[in-house]
């Protein structure tokens, strides 16, 4: 069996989604937080398992008879190692676990933004586990770049703090095929995949699809990392959210999230979403809400 963690977030679905076209339901376990929110996952016939991240206690029966694990990063930064050790303990403890995967960060090993460091403990918690793994070093998923779409739109204008620096994003459901096609190879893996789209982007490039395809003036705004931090809490986003957000634009300024390697399409076996796909996908829900 092959079990997920995060099961309920926004890539542990997806990834579900895909395991599913390979995979008999029970053949698949959702470890989560709340089972009142997997009730759709459990009518599919996946095993639904309690699978807290702050919980130790969960976890030895979460993993009754699991081969495989995708350890999703957990969203609380500050907090992450703390979590993910819960978890890898008791991959290490298992006497049925022979594979972990991990949702890393891209170039985790080098990234200069200031959260890669939890990733980089993550990762060494693993290698110490003796399990063999893969990481899947995700690069930034284009759909954040334009979760406030219709908002940049209405103003006519984008904000951020990458300056020019060019982002390898792809969408979450070209990582969510790449983890399921490494949780369900046969064939001989990688230990490490730099996983990035195949096609780069600067935030004007964001603003410039915007309005090509709303037919609207659009137009980026760039910030500076405090005056961009400052903002995004006005629009009511947690303090350290707000703060992490703005770490990233300037890691992207700085060229830790552009990346020329091609793991991510040799994995999945086709082209990256490009940027145009996702930018209809978000107009096209914001148009409908």
């Amino acid at each position: 069996m092959i079990l997920i963690t995060g099961a309920t977030g926004q890539l542990g679905r997806l990834v579900i989604a895909q395991l599913l076209k390979t995979l008999p339901a029970n053949r698949i376990v959702a470890a989560v937080r709340n089972p009142a929110k997997a009730q759709d996952l459990e009518a599919l016939g996946i095993q639904v398992r309690l699978g807290d991240y702050e919980q130790p206690g969960h976890w030895p029966a979460a993993l009754q008879g699991v081969e495989k694990v995708l350890l999703i990063s957990a969203s609380d930064i500050g907090a992450r190692v703390a979590q993910h050790k819960v978890v890898i303990d008791a991959v290490k403890a298992s006497g049925t676990v022979t594979f972990i995967a991990y949702t890393s960060m891209l170039r985790a090993d080098t990234c200069r933004i200031p959260f890669a460091s939890e990733d980089r403990e993550t990762e060494q918690m693993i290698v110490a586990s003796g399990k063999p793994f893969v990481f899947l070093r995700h690069g930034w998923y284009t759909e954040n770049y334009v979760m406030n779409a219709e908002h940049a739109v209405q103003s006519g204008e984008l904000y951020g703090a990458a300056g020019a620096g060019r982002i390898s994003g792809a969408s979450r459901a070209d990582y969510a095929e790449a983890a399921a096609t490494v949780l369900t190879s046969g064939e001989r893996l990688q230990s490490i995949y730099e996983l990035a789209g195949d096609s780069s982007f600067t935030l004007a490039d964001v603003a410039a699809e915007l309005a090509k395809q709303s037919g609207r003036s659009v137009h980026y705004v760039d910030l500076p990392e405090a005056a961009y931090q400052q903002l995004l809490v006005s629009f009511e986003l947690p303090e350290l959210v707000a703060t992490a957000l703005a770490l990233a634009d300037t890691g992207v300024a700085n060229g830790d999230v552009y990346s020329e390697r091609q793991d991510l399409s040799r994995l999945i076996g086709r082209d990256t979403t490009p940027l145009g796909v996702v930018v209809a996908s978000a107009l096209a829900r914001g148009a409908a809400s």
